[in-house]
């Protein structure tokens, strides 16, 4: 499946980061917090003779388990600090590659695959090339588009052609909750770590939200052809997908272990799509001149 066995160093040279906000700040606010710790370990009675000055009326030691206290707090929360950076860090390429091999071996057979959609695939295009090499090593002549809510072709088509697969690769813009794709357009539909994302203007854990993401996999489910297959990886929110596509009558609805990505838990699921499929509840039909892939 793809490339396997490479060194991390290579796919992060490859895809980089697109948020490195979050675990600088983070990295930085550990750095202060062990300082100040390696400060309350290295100063400890100077220290319990200042707290000792500002609360003279402390009773014997209780001074000295303050500073303690507060110390090991300080240390406890740097380590949580590490700990949150380097999961980040880890997941947002590390993880994400090891992922989209997974996902991409969830579907038996590429080989007769001709079209397959990537929902939601950013502007690194992980998932997007794994599929793409996964294509080439079948020596299938398919190909895979990549649908984002933002205009990334260039970053995509950039790492598309670094990992050599740039003719195998494709980049739209459009809504995942109305997919630009007529019915049953495409053989596999791939989704990861987007869906959560979808909705979030509402807040994440209300009904409305829920309806939107709800609204993503019923999207998923329509560009599928009978008998295609589909499998997202998603964090928090996977278990309400399960029971949208139970909804929604697929078969061979499968939930992988829990996997810790972003400090959160997330799952893949993988399903496949009735070879006679039945417009299930709240899924919409497109007329097929939506789009000219179909």
């Amino acid at each position: 499946m793809g490339k396997t066995g490479r060194d991390w160093t290579q796919i992060y040279a490859i895809y980089g980061i697109d948020d490195w906000q979050t675990p600088m700040f983070l990295l930085l606010h550990a750095i202060v917090f062990s300082t100040l710790s390696l400060l309350f370990f290295i100063y400890f009675d100077p220290i319990c003779a200042f707290f000792e000055s500002l609360f003279p009326g402390l009773p014997g030691g209780a001074a000295r388990f303050g500073a303690g206290f507060t110390g090991s707090v300080t240390a406890l929360s740097a380590v949580c600090l590490f700990f949150a950076a380097g999961n980040i860090f880890y997941s947002a390429v590390s993880l994400h590659w090891d992922m989209a091999q997974r996902m991409v071996a969830a579907v038996p057979d590429w080989s007769a695959v001709r079209h397959t959609l990537d929902v939601g695939c950013g502007g690194r295009g992980i998932l997007l090339n794994a599929v793409a090499m996964q294509l080439k090593k079948a020596g299938s002549s398919g190909r895979v588009v990549g649908l984002d809510r933002r205009n990334n072709a260039v970053s995509t088509l950039r790492t598309a052609a670094v990992e050599g697969v740039q003719e195998y690769v494709t980049c739209r813009e459009g809504d995942a909750r109305r997919l630009p794709f007529g019915d049953g357009c495409f053989d596999v539909v791939v989704s990861s770590a987007f869906v959560h994302t979808v909705g979030k203007e509402f807040g994440p854990r209300t009904a409305a939200a829920t309806a939107e993401r709800g609204r993503v996999i019923g999207e998923v489910v329509r560009v599928l052809k009978p008998g295609g297959a589909g499998v997202v990886w998603d964090l928090v929110h996977v278990p309400e997908y399960v029971q949208r596509l139970r909804e929604l009558k697929m078969e061979d609805i499968s939930l992988s272990e829990r996997v810790t990505a972003f400090m959160v838990s997330s799952h893949i699921v993988s399903f496949r799509k009735p070879s006679h499929h039945i417009v299930g509840l709240g899924e919409v039909r497109l007329d097929w001149r939506f789009n000219n892939i179909c």
